[in-house]
């Protein structure tokens, strides 16, 4: 990687409201920034900038917006942030614009993009864990809900090469210093199958439900229902090595209707705007795992059913 440090290209690729928010960050700090989304959004930029309705300010940010994906070519460093089921088109897509240099920094649900992006380019890879609440609340309108920080780490490829610790610690000063508070993870795997057990306890739930965290574990039984998700993404990551005990689990999920009570998940957005989920990338990876190491997750294969159901009747 060899970011300029003065003031490296940044382009976000897949700029929904995560996107956004981290884009708008950092170009609200001064980096040249390159927000590529749909039509809508970038018409409503390129009028009067980027909305930002955040805690802690509200203000029009300028920023660049494209619909063409090979801006690309000057990028320094992408946030890609496309949904997980977008990741390998989307990559191979932008392939041919790629700079050699180029930095990628996986912004995604799910836990296997980086192995998948990682299959298509030989640019460096940094898996990243989001921590941040947010929506889009209209064209070119981002409103910020809770959080806003990272962790990064290195992709198993990367993890060896020479200088791969320096390339890492520069990106994490470069984000945080763009008002992006990022740390460096000493186990990138762990965090992320921490916040995929989340997703998959708590997304398909406000999906079905299209409840905020916050009303959804009103509900006793749905507090039942969130314990045994979790319960069987913990046995899932266990066998493939990752240090994630029950203990770590529940206080995962406990702190989530306390930090986000506001937030509807991606997935139940996704779904009120009859646009497809994420959910093959979460309880269904859940799903398909337990059936290949012998694990059951019943409690996966009724919410992937049901979240699978309600996106074939909006078919």
């Amino acid at each position: 990687m060899n970011l300029n440090p003065e003031n490296p290209n940044i382009v976000v690729l897949g700029a929904g409201a995560v996107g956004c928010y981290f884009g708008g960050m950092l170009a609200r700090a001064g980096h040249k920034v390159t927000l590529v989304a749909r039509a809508e959004h970038v018409a409503a930029i390129a009028q009067q900038g980027l909305h930002m309705d955040c805690q802690s300010f509200q203000e029009y940010v300028a920023v660049s917006a494209s619909t063409d994906l090979a801006v690309v070519a000057q990028a320094d460093l992408i946030l890609l942030c496309v949904k997980s089921p977008d990741t390998t088109k989307t990559i191979e897509a932008i392939k041919p614009y790629l700079q050699k240099h180029t930095a990628i920094v996986s912004l995604q649900n799910g836990v296997d993009n980086g192995e998948r992006i990682c299959a298509v380019v030989s640019n460096p890879v940094f898996p990243a864990v989001v921590y941040v609440a947010t929506i889009m609340a209209g064209p070119g309108r981002l409103k910020h809900l809770g959080r806003g920080d990272l962790a990064i780490g290195q992709s198993p490829r990367n993890h060896n090469e020479v200088g791969a610790a320096a390339q890492l610690t520069a990106l994490a000063e470069l984000l945080t210093e763009g008002g992006v508070p990022c740390v460096v993870s000493p186990d990138i795997r762990k965090d992320q199958w921490s916040k995929f057990l989340v997703n998959c306890s708590y997304n398909a739930i406000s999906a079905i439900g299209q409840l905020t965290y916050g009303k959804m574990v009103q509900t006793e039984a749905v507090r039942a229902l969130i314990h045994e998700l979790g319960s069987e993404v913990v046995s899932v990551a266990q066998h493939q090595g990752i240090a994630l005990t029950h203990q770590e689990a529940e206080q995962a999920n406990d702190m989530i209707p306390q930090t986000m009570p506001g937030q509807l998940s991606s997935t139940a957005q996704d779904l009120a705007r009859k646009k497809p989920s994420e959910i093959e990338f979460l309880n269904g990876l859940v799903v398909r795992k337990g059936k290949e190491y012998g694990i059951a997750t019943p409690a996966n294969q009724s919410v992937y059913a049901l979240v699978k159901m309600l996106e074939d009747a909006q078919a």
